[in-house]
């Protein structure tokens, strides 16, 4: 039983920290608490991905609408989240600091289909998928050279802000947010920040951790545009239902 709950801890904690913590009860070690607390976060961001976009999907869903998501934003940000998680992969960075790269792609991509569907053009969603899993299985086979992924990743700077910008402009002309989920956004934020950390913590790769500044600061700014719209938004459901 002693060697299961030393196994399961030492998914979190190195031999050292459990040495630390558990051997000379040393609870005081900083760098042990940093990487613990990075550890942990990276699993707890993982865990959380898994989940944070169903709210859009299901918003899209329900509404049988995708009004107000820009398509070119998803293809932007889908890119960039593939490069990223592609990147990490090959360069075996720990699961635990981009794992969640892997099921934000997968929501990702089923937002833009559902998008493409919504917007009429079912043979351009089935044709996106199969397109975009072809992509993906030939970029984690090795087919692509390591220094096209970094230059890939490099390039997700411009390409995060595009992505976002490209939604926050919608949301401008639209004096709304549409179909966008207020739950996504905010978990997209939190996780973004706190992905900052974590990856000082466990790559230290600089331009890792320059995306995710970067998708910490856009992701704010739609975030202050839920808010700035909340109203907004409530006035415009209350005046359908009463046409209704």
């Amino acid at each position: 039983m002693a060697d299961i709950l030393k196994g399961i801890i030492l998914t979190i904690l190195t031999e050292k920290c459990y040495t630390e913590y558990f051997v000379k009860y040393n609870f005081l070690d900083v760098p042990c608490f940093k990487a613990s607390l990075s550890k942990g976060l990276g699993i707890g961001i993982i865990a959380g991905s898994v989940l944070v976009k169903v709210p859009q999907i299901l918003k899209i869903l329900k509404s049988k609408s995708a009004e107000g998501i820009n398509i070119y934003g998803v293809y932007l940000e889908l890119f960039a989240i593939t490069a990223n998680f592609a990147y990490s992969y090959v360069m075996n960075f720990p699961f635990s600091a981009w794992g969640e790269g892997t099921f934000l792609a997968i929501q990702t991509a089923v937002i833009a289909a559902l998008v493409l569907y919504y917007g009429g053009s079912s043979g351009k969603a089935i044709s996106f998928i199969s397109m975009y899993i072809a992509l993906v299985s030939a970029v984690v086979s090795g087919f692509a050279p390591k220094d096209l992924l970094w230059t890939l990743q490099a390039v997700n700077v411009p390409i995060i802000v595009a992505a976002k910008s490209i939604q926050v402009i919608t949301n401008y002309r639209n004096g709304s947010t549409g179909q966008l989920s207020a739950v996504t956004c905010f978990l997209l934020f939190g996780g973004s920040i706190a992905r900052i950390f974590t990856s000082i913590q466990e790559t230290g790769d600089f331009i890792i951790i320059l995306n995710y500044c970067v998708s910490t600061l856009t992701n704010g700014i739609i975030v202050l545009q839920l808010f700035w719209y909340w109203n907004v938004d409530k006035t415009s459901k209350n005046k359908n239902k009463k046409k209704k």
